[in-house]
């Protein structure tokens, strides 16, 4: 069984207890895991004040560049310890950690390195009283300790899109990723320690929320900034907790994401866009859909389309190369997923496929398996249709003109991405411009550009990360104004 420890100031120790972490395949126990205490959590914040009064603090940043270039090398160079790590602790195929989680876990810390060394800053030349003018020039300096606070569906990749930019910007970090998925981050202090970052710069922290690292880091005065990723009500107790001290946050919480399929669009690429947006990563994507509009007259062609395709994805283990689908990622969710499959037949709806527990071979058998599930025939106001669920389900409604479904997609609290599918340039246009999300895809679903804004709107987030923008929570823009 692997012992999993905290990793402060460079070297990896224990915690005031250790908790059990099960794998999702067949519910045994595959580590035990440190948890932090606040002297774990004190001392790790402590190393990164440390850090960035010491030898980080006074690196070029070409020198940090260097650095995160050789992060980004050597992840990649061990590149199947992390995936064997990663899916370890997911259940997830690993033709998707390997497309997917690691390559963009190990990128992260290239695309924040050139941003950094490339941003430009501003100038601007003024007049004064005496005729003798003066110049104002801005410059970026680190925020400080960053504490950053991580999901456990795409554990490595998310925790990197944090880590990485508030690294380049000079800051230092103390992560706390989830319960469930403590492997990818704690195999990333080895690589720190491999390429040479210096002590403190990089620190892990083990635990749960309330009482444990969780609540310990985020309420702890050294840290001056906190970024996270998660539930919704999670972010919102994230916040009173930054309030103390007034230190600035940035948010990316739930969602209950639209797909609108208009009649024009191309049919198949709408149906194999919408099937992965619905059940990549056994549904628990931020980022996926839940909800489907898809205008009449192509409306039951799209369903059956759609449960083909669903019910062609193969449930198995990460290493079958002929898997689509792993489990959920804990006994817990599972049992959050299943009761919303049951909310949803007690609310009348039609189940076009799936809505239980599919049968697994073997030990597989205890693992957090349910099936991909489509229901059609329910309102708006059901539950499955206003929740976020975070599991590989969806209710297709159909719909009978543009005004009609803006007014229904934009009808919830969270707004965080949308899939429009159309073939007219006009339309798609309007529709994207007046979704209230943070991200619209047209005619795709997850194409990213790491240097586009990413955030949600309303209850799913709070700024916005990614190229440039991430450069406005990780550092502090100071204006510098010399008369001449």
């Amino acid at each position: 069984m692997k012992q999993i420890d905290n990793f402060i100031d460079g070297a990896y120790v224990g915690g005031s207890r250790r908790f059990d972490k099960r794998s999702p395949l067949n519910n045994h126990i595959i580590a035990s895991v440190a948890e932090a205490g606040r002297s774990e959590v004190d001392a790790a914040v402590q190393a990164a004040r440390a850090a960035l009064a010491g030898p980080w603090g006074k690196l070029a940043v070409n020198e940090r560049v260097d650095l995160l270039y050789g992060v980004a090398n050597e992840i990649n160079r061990r590149f199947d310890e992390f995936l064997e790590a990663e899916c370890a602790d997911t259940g997830k195929p690993m033709s998707l950690a390997r497309h997917i989680d690691i390559p963009r876990g190990a990128a992260n810390f290239k695309v924040f390195a050139d941003t950094v060394k490339n941003v430009a800053s501003e100038c601007f030349e003024m007049s004064t009283p005496d005729g003798h003018g003066a110049i104002n020039y801005a410059i970026r300096r680190p925020v400080g300790v960053v504490a950053v606070v991580c999901p456990w569906n795409l554990p490595l990749l998310l925790m990197t899109w944090k880590v990485g930019p508030a690294l380049a910007c000079g800051n230092t970090v103390v992560v706390k990723p989830s319960e469930e998925t403590p492997q990818t981050a704690t195999l990333l202090g080895e690589v720190m320690n491999a390429v040479g970052v210096p002590n403190g710069v990089y620190n892990v922290v083990h635990g749960f929320g309330p009482d444990s690292a969780g609540e310990f880091l985020t309420t702890h005065p050294g840290v001056n900034a906190i970024t996270f990723t998660g539930e919704t009500r999670t972010g919102a107790a994230i916040m009173k907790a930054a309030a103390e001290g007034a230190r600035p946050v940035s948010l990316e919480m739930g969602g209950k994401n639209a797909a609108i399929v208009f009649a024009d669009c191309d049919f198949d690429a709408a149906v194999e866009g919408t099937l992965r947006s619905c059940f990549a990563n056994c549904g628990q994507v931020c980022l996926g859909t839940e909800r489907v509009y898809v205008e009449r007259p192509i409306f039951d062609k799209f369903v059956a389309a759609l449960k083909k395709g669903a019910e062609s994805m193969k449930l198995g283990a990460p290493a079958d190369p002929t898997t689509g689908l792993g489990p959920l990622i804990s006994r817990e969710h599972q049992d959050k997923v299943l009761s919303y499959y049951a909310k949803a037949r007690a609310e009348g709806a039609t189940i076009v496929t799936g809505g239980g527990v599919p049968d697994m071979p073997g030990d597989l058998a205890d693992g957090c398996w349910v099936q991909p599930t489509i229901w059609t025939g329910l309102s708006d106001e059901a539950s499955v249709c206003r929740e976020e669920v975070f599991g590989p389900c969806c209710h297709v409604a159909p719909f009978d003109s543009e005004e009609e479904v803006i007014r229904r997609a934009n009808d919830n609290v969270y707004g965080l991405a949308t899939a429009i599918w159309t073939t007219d340039l006009a339309r798609a246009h309007r529709v994207a411009g007046r979704v209230e999300v943070g991200i619209a895809w047209v005619n795709s679903w997850f194409l990213r550009d790491l240097r586009t804004p990413f955030g949600g709107a309303k209850q799913s987030g709070i700024g916005r990360e990614g190229g440039v923008h991430s450069l406005e929570f990780y550092t502090e823009l100071k204006n510098i104004c010399i008369k001449l």
